[in-house]
């Protein structure tokens, strides 16, 4: 892949994706550090905003997060022990067997896996860690809520997902992964959210964005109109959950 056809689907809301994207629990960084065979080097693909790049510092001594979107990176808060770079995940720019762990979250359906995975091979130490992290369609603590959160994904917006999506419904288990595969139990990936914080990581949707071109005006303003007065007070914060799905596998075995 070259940068020329780097499918970004994701810089016009770059912005937004700052803001409202969860952050994945610190337990996953002090899991995956266990499992590496040294806690030197991380390196965070498709690292969008750093939402994932910010557990690692942590558990790892250095972390470089790359990504194809220059937008995307702009928006990283910055951190002494994060180096933010543009380039692909098949291009990667970093050195020889020199990588602890490799990390992919909410990513992984939008790479050249077969090159992704020749790339890791020759920048993964031995015994190196891979993980690709996904979480699915989220769900709200109150049964009579979460009914419209499931027909605004599944019908509403369901035809303008990018095919890739529904490696994300799989949690990934249909993607290719040609390594040593070490199981393990994801943390819960779950925060608190007022409304306008859920419509707020709802709008950060691609599928929000093709729906919106497409139908000429935006469906997520026609759900929340819906939906405000079932929330009661749209300041008063909500349990919100996502499956979180992580594969695991050891690089370059020894």
């Amino acid at each position: 892949m070259t940068q020329s056809n780097f499918e970004d689907h994701f810089s016009q809301q770059s912005q937004d994706y700052a803001l409202f994207r969860p952050h994945y629990p610190d337990a996953l960084g002090k899991i995956l550090a266990e499992l590496a065979p040294s806690t030197q080097f991380a390196l965070d693909v498709g690292c969008g905003s750093g939402q994932f790049s910010e557990v690692l510092v942590d558990y790892f001594d250095q972390v470089i997060a790359i990504d194809g979107s220059a937008e995307q990176i702009a928006q990283a808060k910055p951190h002494p022990k994060i180096q933010y770079r543009q380039a692909l995940a098949e291009d990667t720019q970093i050195a020889d067997q020199s990588v602890d762990l490799i990390s992919v979250a909410q990513a992984a359906h939008w790479l050249d896996l077969d090159k992704f995975y020749v790339e890791v091979q020759r920048i993964a130490k031995p015994n190196a860690i891979l993980a690709l992290i996904t979480y699915g369609v989220f769900s709200v603590d109150e049964e009579h809520l979460d009914h419209y959160f499931k027909h605004f994904y599944e019908v509403t917006i369901g035809p303008y997902w990018p095919p890739e999506r529904h490696h994300v419904d799989e949690g990934y288990k249909n993607l290719p992964f040609p390594f040593q595969e070490i199981p393990i139990q994801p943390p819960v990936l779950q925060v608190e959210w007022n409304f306008y914080q859920l419509i707020g990581y709802m709008s950060t949707w691609s599928a929000v964005k093709m729906a919106t071109k497409a139908l000429g005006h935006n469906p997520l303003n026609v759900l929340a109109d819906a939906l405000l007065p079932e929330w009661e007070d749209p300041e008063l914060p909500r349990i919100i959950s996502w499956p979180l799905t992580v594969r695991v596998g050891r690089v370059n075995v020894q």
